[in-house]
């Protein structure tokens, strides 16, 4: 499901007779056993295409854009359900899947309509920018305020718990929580919002937008990994996406998930203020004994290379640790959480400047950059993974000196789509 088609760059008008293939499929025409399908484009483009002309299957055994190689920008959404009416759910649900199958392909959301009543039209002419949508279901859509709304409550997954509140949490209501959950990924912005605004827009009556977050990375070989704003290297003790035992173990819903979940996986996601203008006046020694690592080459401290394994029982001359007891890659390291781990996909964001209110001495008001991590990882159960991991780090990190938590959510992602089915449906035939 994760793995990238090389093709010509597609067209965003007209019709196409491969993606009329898709809309029926996705209308409801018998499933096959069919892994994933592509669309072949209309028009050619020139030898040496970028990778924003490759397309990113949507049909697949997995949801793309979980081990799908990170894609440079990412707009992603919660949104409220509003209708309590089951078959409006489900007609969602289908129309969600041909618009994402349809967008993924370098398509309008409606294949088959005039572009200038099926679709706001901002990526006409734009390339598929390897766009992936991954669909997220939150305890709303189980239980809501003591109702069961659409007979799904019995198959809430126990790993679907409330997250609980950390120390020095400042979750905003509004930035928080959520019944759906929907990530685009691209490696063009405008290609990203452009797939979560129509979905928005086909979901009218039905659901209500409760939060957004835009997010970056930097453009960067594939062997590398990108930095955050505070300048240091985000990503580099994550389990490899390619070894598939790994994710197996640490990232896919098994046998002790419900049917219409394995395969699939779960999502955290934190939105995180960083102190940028107080992490900035702080001498480099400290920075890199906050998070113990060494900045420009991403090293563990006392270490030459990124990659080289922690050493948290080197002691330096004065018989202090090298790895500071509270830094960050210390209380995150799965020796340190009895072998837990996640898959961190996280983006850096900037959403301009802010009224703030430090949490940390030396307290003070002023106006900050609004801006910092939006952290997003998957793993297989949550209780075992962030929640496990993040409890210590709550605690004791040195980077909560510069880190405040606004917002989030947890979600559940089901498996992948098969075409003839839509985003979801194991779930909805179980009852």
């Amino acid at each position: 499901m994760s793995g990238t088609t090389r093709g010509p760059r597609p067209s965003r008008r007209g019709l196409v007779q491969a993606v009329a293939g898709l809309a029926a499929a996705a209308a409801g025409l018998p499933k096959g056993g069919v892994a994933e399908a592509r669309v072949e484009p209309e028009c050619t483009s020139p030898a040496g295409d970028h990778r924003e002309n490759l397309i990113e299957p949507f049909w697949g055994t997995r949801q793309g854009g979980i081990t799908t190689p990170p894609q440079r920008h990412t707009y992603t959404a919660a949104l409220d359900l509003v209708s309590t009416k089951r078959n409006d759910l489900v007609r969602m649900l289908h129309i969600w899947t041909s618009a994402s199958a349809a967008m993924s392909a370098g398509q309008t959301a409606q294949p088959g309509v005039a572009p200038a009543v099926s679709d706001s039209g901002e990526v006409i002419g734009l390339p598929p920018a390897r766009l992936t949508l991954t669909f997220g279901f939150g305890a709303g859509l189980f239980m809501k305020d003591g109702k069961d709304r659409y007979g799904l409550a019995a198959h809430r997954p126990r790993a679907l718990v409330d997250l609980p509140s950390f120390n020095g949490d400042q979750l905003i209501e509004t930035r928080t929580g959520g019944d759906l959950s929907v990530q685009a990924c691209a490696d063009q912005p405008q290609v990203a919002f452009h797939a979560v605004r129509q979905l928005v827009r086909l979901a009218y009556g039905v659901t209500r937008l409760r939060w957004a977050q835009t997010g970056f990375i930097p453009g960067i070989g594939p062997n590398e990994t990108p930095r955050n704003l505070m300048g240091f290297k985000d990503g580099t003790s994550n389990p490899s996406m390619n070894d598939a035992a790994a994710m197996e173990q640490f990232v896919w819903v098994g046998d002790e998930g419900p049917d219409w979940l394995r395969g699939g996986s779960y999502v955290v996601f934190r939105r995180i203020r960083i102190a940028l203008e107080h992490w900035d006046r702080m001498p480099l020694d400290f920075q890199e004994r906050t998070f113990g690592r060494h900045k420009v080459s991403g090293a563990p401290l006392g270490r030459r290379n990124e990659f080289d394994p922690l050493d948290l029982d080197a002691a330096g001359e004065d018989g202090d640790p090298v790895i500071p007891e509270s830094a960050h890659v210390r209380l995150a390291a799965p020796v340190s959480n009895d072998g837990a781990q996640i898959f961190r996909r996280p983006y850096s964001y900037n959403d301009g400047a802010d009224f703030t209110i430090e949490r940390w001495p030396p307290w003070r008001q002023g106006v900050a950059y609004d801006a910092g991590l939006f952290f997003v990882c998957y793993q297989r159960d949550p209780r075992t993974g962030f929640i496990k991991i993040f409890s210590k780090l709550a605690k004791y990190d040195m980077l909560n000196q510069f880190v405040t938590h606004t917002g989030g959510g947890l979600f559940a992602c089901p498996g992948g789509v098969a075409p003839g089915e839509f985003v979801g449906q194991r779930l909805i035939e179980t009852t």
